[in-house]
């Protein structure tokens, strides 16, 4: 699947009126034809061992046991675990219930696509949850989520009533939970084919397959970032100083408890003056997200100077730093320097998708043996991954 530049479909505005402050609808958005589609999603299925809460089954708000869609398998070796059994799943599917795969962005590239389009846009990690259902039972009932979501509408058509918050940003581990919604909702939608769906988290909803066909859509989750996040980050980069790694004086006396809270007060405080703390927060953020970390098989030992090999960095994160001495590269973790003559080589990789490797040779001027070498540094820091086709 190509580049969707989600960016552009959202709106210009987006990020200045919409997130995480107002639903949004945009139809006939994208065209999701490459995305996923039923073929897929049973190849998936048939494909993949996929436990309860990975894939799972709700009807009116409950989830249905395995074993009703199910059948247990016996080993040679003596474990069990549970084949899915399709003429119980389309029994189950038949009868209301809907279905939702989570972390399809594991399992399908294309969908890890958009995940990572996303990631680069608003830099957070992404998972992508699909969703199929077939009638006009709430699988799910009205509810809210914990993080902000972009759902893209892949076949047929679903039906969703929106009531908006009643508690700002809540949280799955929070002090309160939030009151019931409205009795009537704000807006009234019936999502088509590649239109797209943005809802905050906490926005109560409620959705239904009751249009006469059946419906698969994809549902993507942001990350959060909350300020109790910045402050556990605070926290780490004090480790540096003696008083924060001190013990607590739990037995002194009220005097002395109050002199020490007061000095690691400064420090806090000294950190939260710097104009920049979200800023290095935010890129420590990027540096340290792993991404979508993929083997390079069959070359376990070193990267072929094959110019027609595939390259991707697994995560859609990467900073890239140009200095005068030469180019700095964060990425899944780890940080790496290399000479000036790799920039055009790791300026693709950052922009995202696949490259050959003959291409990125040619753009830094260098030869496939050396772009393999540099290749071969991200592979081994688990940045990078090869592949002999686009996928």
């Amino acid at each position: 699947m190509t580049s969707v530049r989600i960016a552009e479909r959202l709106g210009e505005d987006f990020l200045a009126q919409a997130l995480h402050r107002a639903f949004r609808h945009v139809p006939a958005a994208i065209d999701p034809s490459g995305l996923l589609t039923w073929d897929d999603l049973n190849h998936i299925l048939a494909g993949h061992r996929l436990d309860p809460p990975r894939l799972r089954l709700s009807q009116d708000g409950e989830t249905l046991p395995q074993r009703s869609y199910c059948e247990p398998v016996t080993t040679r070796r003596h474990t069990v675990w549970h084949r899915l059994h399709p003429a119980l799943l389309h029994a189950r599917l038949a009868e209301g219930a809907s279905l939702a795969l989570d972390q399809a962005d594991e399992l399908h590239r294309p969908v890890a696509a958009l995940a990572e389009e996303c990631e680069q846009l608003f830099r957070t990690r992404f998972q992508a949850n699909a969703y199929a259902s077939w009638t006009a039972t709430e699988g799910f009932g009205t509810h809210w989520d914990d993080h902000d979501v972009l759902v893209v509408q892949l076949e047929g058509a679903k039906h969703w009533k929106i009531y908006g918050p009643t508690r700002p940003h809540p949280l799955y581990r929070d002090t309160t939970e939030p009151q019931a919604p409205p009795a009537d909702p704000i807006a009234d939608l019936v999502l088509q084919p590649g239109d797209l769906l943005y809802l905050p988290r906490g926005w109560w909803h409620a959705v239904t397959a009751d249009q006469g066909v059946c419906s698969l859509h994809l549902t993507y989750g942001f990350q959060t970032h909350t300020p109790s996040d910045l402050l556990t980050f605070v926290s780490d980069q004090l480790l540096g100083h003696a008083e924060f790694r001190a013990d607590l004086p739990l037995l002194a006396g009220r005097e002395a408890q109050a002199a020490f809270v007061t000095r690691i007060g400064r420090l806090v405080r000294e950190q939260l003056a710097d104009p920049a703390l979200l800023t290095r927060y935010a890129e420590s953020m990027d540096g340290r997200d792993t991404g979508r970390m993929t083997p390079s098989l069959p070359h376990l030992t070193a990267v072929p100077a094959d110019p027609d090999i595939r390259v991707r960095l697994t995560t859609a994160r990467a900073l890239l730093t140009t200095t005068e001495d030469g180019v700095h590269l964060a990425a899944a973790g780890h940080s790496y320097e290399f000479a000036p003559a790799a920039g055009p080589v790791l300026a693709r990789l950052v922009s995202g998708g696949e490259h050959r490797v003959g291409d990125l040779a040619r753009a830094a001027g260098i030869t496939p043996a050396e772009t393999a070498d540099l290749v071969q540094v991200l592979v081994d820091g688990q940045a990078a991954t090869l592949t002999r086709a686009t996928r």
